[in-house]
């Protein structure tokens, strides 16, 4: 199983993962740049900011799989249309 399979397998079992843990857990180099790949293949993979604790230090940002909104789907149907328009 490959790295990207691993990370998404995560995500699919319901992980919320930050860069550094995709990094460590699943000896990953470079995090976004494989989060990114995970989106241009289709799958919604959101990061939601980190959040303040109750004495004031930043907590890590999260990577999750979501649900993509009717825009995101509208936007990508329009761009296929575009790109078909085109050639």
């Amino acid at each position: 199983m490959t790295r990207k399979e691993k990370v998404l397998n995560a995500f699919f079992n319901g992980e919320n993962l930050t860069a550094k843990e995709i990094a460590n857990r699943f000896n990953v180099g470079n995090p976004t740049a494989l989060v990114s790949d995970l989106r241009m293949n289709g799958y919604p993979i959101y990061l939601n900011a980190g959040t303040k604790d109750s004495r004031g230090r930043v907590r890590a940002s999260r990577y999750r799989l979501g649900t993509p909104t009717k825009a995101v789907i509208a936007a990508g149907f329009r761009a296929l249309a575009q790109e078909r328009a085109v050639a």
